[in-house]
């Protein structure tokens, strides 16, 4: 049986990760997809982190050596027993026996910070909103979900810049795929422009036929080691579909995977649709699945450079 196939998907807290991992886990299946938190490996409780003065995003608040044990047993496809951080409480909960499935997802905040770590993952996803609408993220969910008022959010969101600054936001220079969505011209979440850098550690799909002014909706900055498409938000839902059509068909052998519930996304249980953020997951399915058929033929990955070189 072929090893899982490991996506990374780093970012700092509420910059959109969990939407974007949504969307995958529905495309590929419950069923067929692990799923990690790297918020289970913090060393400490929010009660223990306020006495020792330590935000949850610094390096000596994470067990950052299990993690680098545990992601390589799960690339190696061998089960764990995975620690269990409680954001609702800020506690931990027992332990649970974690299983690697055809895919694994991984989800957090330090999950780039070494070498070993980086090792782990086949795709390499970074989310780098601006941080004005991070902020409206954080507060929007913090306060609905997890009990805060705006204050303490805000309060929260200024100690840990310092650290934001130092071991969040480096990362990204590790990604494959940085994504950066954006305040489109609508100025709601349906309509957000994205930035999607494209690094050449992996073979990403020609989209050249769709790029242009005008109805062809996409913009396309070419560099040595990095593309840089720009999605905007308010792009004509039949092009957005053309787009994704065209990603489809280099992925032919996934044809089951097929789903018209791309770019769904919730604000509180209100249910939304996004083109822009439908193109972004469409790319990053395109890689998984394209890895896991490298993997399946006897390949150790499909990435193009496996050298742990920053793009």
């Amino acid at each position: 049986m072929a090893r899982p196939i490991i996506l990374g998907v780093v970012g700092d807290s509420a910059t959109g990760k969990t939407t974007l991992s949504r969307g995958l886990v529905r495309m590929l299946g419950d069923d067929n997809v692990t799923h990690v938190a790297a918020d289970d490996y913090h060393r400490y409780d929010r009660r223990q982190r306020a006495e020792h003065g330590i935000t949850p995003l610094h390096p000596d608040c994470n067990y950052i050596d299990i993690m680098e044990r545990h992601f390589a047993e799960l690339h190696d496809g061998d089960a764990i027993l995975k620690p269990v951080y409680q954001h609702k409480h800020g506690t931990f909960g027992p332990p649970v026996y974690t299983k690697p499935n055809q895919f694994t997802l991984i989800e957090g905040l330090l999950g780039y910070h070494t070498e070993e770590l980086r090792k782990s993952y086949d795709v390499r996803v970074f989310l780098a909103p601006p941080e004005d609408l991070r902020r409206r993220w954080k507060v929007q969910r913090d306060c609905s979900r997890r009990g805060y008022t705006t204050d303490q959010v805000l309060e929260e969101l200024d100690r840990r810049e310092p650290d934001s600054q130092l071991y969040i936001r480096p990362q990204q220079r590790w990604a494959d795929i940085v994504v950066s969505f954006q305040p489109g011209s609508r100025g709601d979440q349906e309509h957000l422009d994205a930035e999607v850098v494209l690094r050449k550690g992996l073979d990403h799909p020609d989209l050249s036929e769709f790029v242009g002014d005008g109805d062809r909706g996409l913009k396309l900055k070419e560099h040595e080691q990095e593309h840089t498409l720009f999605i905007p938000g308010d792009i004509d839902p039949a092009r957005g579909s053309e787009i994704e059509e065209s990603v489809w068909e280099r992925m032919h052998f996934a044809s089951h995977l097929r789903s018209e519930r791309l770019g769904e996304f919730t604000v509180g249980t209100e249910l939304h649709r996004s083109e822009s953020l439908a193109v972004v997951q469409v790319l990053v399915l395109y890689h998984l699945v394209t890895a896991r058929a490298a993997v399946a033929l006897g390949s150790d990955s499909s990435r193009v450079d496996r050298a742990d070189q920053p793009a």
